[in-house]
C-alpha cells in the first residue's frame, strides 16, 4: 500500500499535544467530529495564500499547482517522505546497474488513471520523454536532461538509461519532473488534472477554491476524507479568522505568525511547527547593471541584518541559513558568516564600484511574506546608501510575468520552495536570475557524476562559489506552521516538497 497514516514527524508532534473534542464549525468539521479513528469522514477544508495561475505546472511557474496537485492528484514512481527519504510509490521496486546508470522499475499492478485508463510502462516511457520535449516549459525539466533513453520491458517494467551516473535523478523523480501523465489526458493540463492520486479534481472556482474529491477506485489506501477543499485568500490575517469562525479546518503554511500564540493557548487548536525548504529569496538580477557587478551584489549582502529581518517580519519563526541550501539537502554546511551585517562595509563596496547612493527598484510580488520583509530590507539597504523604491507586482500573474518571465527588474524577494533546486537557479543563464553558470557548470556536473562523497564536497564547493559570487541572498529559511481545529489528524508538519499530501488526512 501507498501510504502510512500519519509520518513519523507529524505523529511526533501530534502525540506531544493534548487534542480536544473538536467542535467544527464547517461542514467537513461537523461531519469529522463523529468519525473514529481511521474512519472516513465527509471532508476537510485547507485555508493557503497564493491560488494557482492554472493547472498545469509543466508550462507555468510557481509552486501553488503543484502543492495542490502532487501527491493528491499526480504522482511518481517515488515519493518523498517526511524526511526527505525516497520512497516506493508506482515503483514498488527497482534495481541500479552497477555503473549507476541504468534503472529497471517494477510498477505496481492494477493502478488506473481517475479517467479509467490503465497506468502502464507506455505510461513512464511518455511522461519522462514529455520532460524532455518542447511540451515542457517549466525550468524544472533540466533535471531530466540526464535521461538518454527509456524502454518498455512489459506493461509493469521499464528501464531508464541515462548518459552519466547521477546522485540527484532518483530524488528529483519524487518532485513534480516524475509527475505520471496518461498520454490521452494531456490536451488541456491547465484546465484538466488527470493522475493515478487518490483525488480527482471536482471543482476550481477560480479566485476562490479548488474541490478535491476522493477516489473510489484508488489503488493504494483510500483516502479519510471524502473530499479536501483548498481555499486561498488574498489576505494572510483572513486565513486564521476564517479558522476562528470554523470555515475552514486547517490553515496551511500560516503566513500570519505574530498570531501564532493566540492559537498555541486555545486547546480548541493545535499548532505543528515542521521545516520546509524554502528559502525567502533576495533576488538580484545578475544580468544587468547594477547587479552584473559583483560588488554591488556584496554590498547588499552585507547591508542585510538577516536576523533584524527575522525577528521583525517573521516573528522569529524560521531558520537562519548563509547559503541557498537547507539544512536538510546532503551538502549543506554553514555559510552564515560570510556577509556579517557591515552597512560601513556595504558602503566601501559599493564607493570601489562607482555607485554610491545607488537607486533601484524593488520589485515585491504581493505576498504576505514579501511584504513583510521588504519593508525592513529598504530601511537596512537606506544606511547603507541603497535607495530601493518598492514596486508592488501582484502574485502569481503580474510577477511571473515580469520578473520570472521577462527578467524585467533589479531587486525582487520570492519564496523558493522546490526541493533541492539549486541547480536550476544557478545552473542555467536563462533563469531569472540571470547567473553566469560557466563558473559552477563544470563542478556541478562532476560532482553529480560521483560517488557520495565526491557527491558532497563538489556541491558544497558549487555553493561556495554561488556563495562568493553573491548571486541571491536567502534572508531565511521558511518555517511550516500548520494551524488546525484539535480534532484533524494526519496532516503533514514538513515540507519536503511541494506538495501538500492530505491523503492521510482525517478526523479523530
Amino acid at each position: 500500500m501507498r501510504r502510512i497514516p500519519v509520518r513519523p514527524l507529524a505523529a511526533l508532534l501530534l502525540t506531544a499535544l493534548t487534542l480536544s473534542a473538536c467542535s467544527a464549525g464547517s461542514g467537513a468539521g461537523q461531519s469529522g467530529s463523529g468519525a473514529g479513528s481511521g474512519q472516513v469522514s465527509d471532508g476537510v477544508v485547507v485555508a493557503l495564500t497564493g491560488e494557482p495561475a492554472n493547472l498545469d505546472f509543466t508550462t507555468t511557474a510557481g509552486a501553488a499547482i503543484p502543492q495542490a496537485l502532487m501527491a493528491n492528484v499526480y504522482e511518481g514512481l517515488v515519493e518523498i517522505d517526511q524526511e526527505g527519504r525516497i520512497q516506493p510509490l508506482l515503483a514498488k521496486s527497482w534495481d541500479i546497474s552497477e555503473d549507476r546508470t541504468t534503472y529497471t522499475f517494477t510498477l505496481e499492478p492494477g493502478v488506473t488513471f481517475s479517467n479509467g485508463e490503465a497506468f502502464t510502462a507506455e505510461d513512464v516511457k511518455f511522461s519522462l520523454e514529455r520532460v524532455k520535449s518542447d511540451a515542457w516549459l517549466s525550468s524544472l525539466k533540466t533535471k531530466m536532461d540526464v535521461v538518454d533513453t527509456v524502454t518498455v520491458l512489459s506493461d509493469t517494467e521499464v528501464r531508464v538509461q541515462l548518459s552519466r551516473p547521477s546522485n540527484a535523478w532518483l530524488f528529483d523523480l519524487g518532485t513534480p519532473v516524475g509527475a505520471m501523465f496518461d498520454e490521452s489526458g494531456v490536451q488541456d493540463l491547465a484546465s484538466t488534472a488527470i493522475g493515478t492520486g487518490p483525488f480527482t479534481v471536482q471543482a476550481w472556482n477560480r479566485g476562490e477554491s479548488i474541490e478535491l474529491a476522493a477516489r473510489t477506485d484508488y489503488w493504494g489506501e483510500a483516502p479519510r476524507v471524502q473530499t479536501a477543499t483548498l481555499r486561498y485568500f488574498a489576505d494572510a490575517v483572513a486565513t486564521t479568522n476564517a479558522l476562528r469562525s470554523g470555515d475552514v479546518d486547517v490553515v496551511y503554511n500560516m503566513q500570519a505568525p505574530e498570531l501564532l500564540p493566540t492559537f498555541a493557548d486555545d486547546d480548541a487548536f493545535q499548532v505543528l511547527e515542521g521545516t520546509s525548504n524554502g528559502e525567502i529569496m533576495l533576488s538580484m538580477n545578475n544580468a544587468r547593471p547594477p547587479f552584473d557587478d559583483v560588488r554591488v551584489r556584496q554590498a547588499v549582502l552585507h547591508a542585510i541584518d538577516r536576523q533584524a529581518v527575522l525577528d521583525t517580519a517573521w516573528s522569529g519563526y524560521g531558520t537562519l541559513v548563509g547559503a541557498p541550501v537547507p539544512p536538510t539537502d546532503p551538502y549543506y554546511e554553514d555559510l552564515s558568516g560570510t556577509y556579517p551585517h557591515d552597512p560601513e562595509k556595504a558602503r566601501a563596496l559599493l564607493a570601489e564600484a562607482g555607485v554610491e547612493n545607488l537607486d533601484i527598484t524593488f520589485t515585491v510580488p504581493t505576498r504576505p511574506y514579501a511584504t513583510a520583509v521588504s519593508e525592513i530590507v529598504v530601511s537596512q539597504l537606506a544606511e547603507a546608501g541603497i535607495n530601493a523604491t518598492i514596486e508592488s507586482a501582484e502574485f502569481p500573474a503580474v510577477w511571473l510575468d515580469q520578473v520570472f518571465t521577462r527578467h524585467d527588474y533589479d531587486m525582487s524577494v520570492v519564496l523558493a520552495v522546490e526541493s533541492r533546486d539549486l541547480l536550476t537557479m544557478f545552473n542555467n543563464p536563462d533563469y531569472y536570475l540571470g547567473y553566469d553558470n560557466t563558473r559552477i557548470r563544470d563542478t556541478a556536473a562532476a560532482a553529480d557524476a560521483a560517488d557520495t562523497a565526491g557527491y558532497i564536497s563538489g556541491m558544497q564547493q558549487v555553493v561556495r562559489t554561488i556563495n562568493d559570487d553573491a548571486a541571491a541572498g536567502v534572508l531565511f529559511l521558511f518555517p511550516n506552521i500548520v494551524v488546525a481545529k484539535a480534532g484533524v489528524t494526519g496532516l503533514p508538519a514538513n515540507s519536503v516538497t511541494e506538495a501538500l499530501d492530505l491523503g492521510s488526512a482525517g478526523w479523530r
